[in-house]
């Protein structure tokens, strides 16, 4: 059964390997009082899965897409989509007005493109392409991008993240935000754990983005867990890793 305002879970987790324990705590996803309506409807959706909703406590999508100062009417180009948790929101929050662009790797075809085209098909408001990041048909003018959880994997699946961020810095409109979120790997690790460990430092990202004339405006904590050592993959920590929140915006 779905619980309009919040999502109650227990979470509890012990990762073979790491020495680390999670503490079995009740936590509750209550959406903040200060969410625009617009997102706190689209959070709050009774369209969305139980499946997503339970990852709300830790993922917070309301804090996320208010800090990201996602609006009403906008063109959003979203990389790396699979799974749709983010899509379903977004293409919700934005209206009718909007639009939403969703891109996934051609690498990730096997895995994401029969979702992904169903997806487009029953929202009016969204396009689904399966693009290469370093090379695809971007919206002119977009009001952001959003790439979650995907910048580690761009180099082994073939893409050029220097290409991508100049692509996308000159599609964006002036005022246009860059949105990344990752899995940090410890500091100075630069790339080297992004094919063993699925994890990338959160400065190379910086780098990077703000090489291609981007500025950095958040570098948010709030997907903070500093019991996170970062060096193994997340997948067995879904949702408990120490990720990086970053919001650029191009001048």
């Amino acid at each position: 059964m779905k619980l309009n305002n919040s999502y109650v879970k227990i979470v509890g987790l012990a990762v073979l390997g790491l020495g680390i324990s999670y503490q079995a705590i009740a936590q509750e996803y209550m959406v903040p009082d200060n969410t625009p309506a617009h997102i706190l409807n689209a959070v709050e959706s009774n369209a969305r899965s139980d499946e997503d909703t339970a990852r709300d406590i830790n993922r917070l999508p309301a804090e996320i897409l208010t800090l990201a100062d996602l609006n009403q009417g906008d063109t959003i180009i979203e990389l790396s989509v699979l799974g749709q948790y983010y899509s379903t929101i977004i293409a919700s929050a934005i209206g009718a007005t909007g639009s939403l662009h969703m891109y996934d790797l051609v690498a990730f075809e096997g895995f994401g493109a029969e979702a992904g085209n169903a997806f487009a098909a029953a929202h009016a408001n969204t396009e689904y392409n399966l693009q290469d990041y370093d090379n695809a048909d971007y919206p002119n003018g977009a009001d952001a991008a959003y790439l979650i959880n995907g910048y580690h994997d761009l180099p082994e699946r073939g893409n050029d993240p220097v290409a991508m961020n100049e692509m996308l810095f000159a599609t964006l409109r002036s005022g246009g935000k860059f949105v990344v979120i990752d899995h940090k790997s410890v500091d100075g690790a630069g790339w080297s754990d992004a094919d063993t460990a699925h994890r990338i430092d959160a400065d190379t990202i910086i780098e990077e983005v703000t090489a291609a004339g981007f500025e950095l405006i958040a570098n948010s904590s709030l997907l903070a867990h500093p019991e996170d050592p970062r060096d193994a993959a997340p997948f067995s920590m879904r949702g408990l890793t120490d990720r990086a929140v970053l919001i650029f915006q191009k001048p």
